[in-house]
């Protein structure tokens, strides 16, 4: 089976672009002690950054497969960050709340190591449930 790539940086492209298209300020939540992040001391908090990553508060913003790049602002001082994908928490946005965080099953299933997510057929399982995930309407 081939390699699967992580599904991290799809989402955050796609919740970023969708913050944007409905004038919401996107926000990312970093883990500040992950590989790769320089993030200066003063802005960590429990371990943790939340940087406004909108493009009027970004220059030259790119969200690659492995790196978040873009230039922003620290006190007025301007300051290139790459940050690993596999470092960002969460996206977010600031005024609504509504986002996407992300867990470490997502890293599991996205290096391309096999994980037992459930039945591989769609034989029912006791209760006459097949296991798989499924929708309902909440009102």
């Amino acid at each position: 089976m081939a390699q699967v790539t992580s599904k991290r940086p799809y989402l955050i492209r796609a919740m970023h672009e969708w913050m944007t298209d409905n004038d919401q300020t996107p926000f990312i939540v970093i883990d500040a002690a992950a590989d790769g992040v320089s993030i200066p001391e003063q802005y960590v908090s429990d371990g943790r950054v939340i940087l406004n990553v909108s493009y009027s508060a970004t220059r030259n913003l790119t969200v690659g497969d492995e790196l978040m790049s873009f230039e922003t602002r620290f006190e007025g001082r301007a300051r290139h960050l790459d940050i690993p994908t596999t470092a960002i928490l969460g996206i977010y946005a600031q005024e609504s709340g509504q986002g996407m965080i992300f867990t470490e099953e997502e890293l599991v299933s996205g290096s391309g190591e096999s994980s037992d997510n459930g039945p591989d057929d769609d034989t029912p399982t006791e209760g006459g449930s097949s296991g798989r995930p499924s929708l309902k309407v909440v009102k």
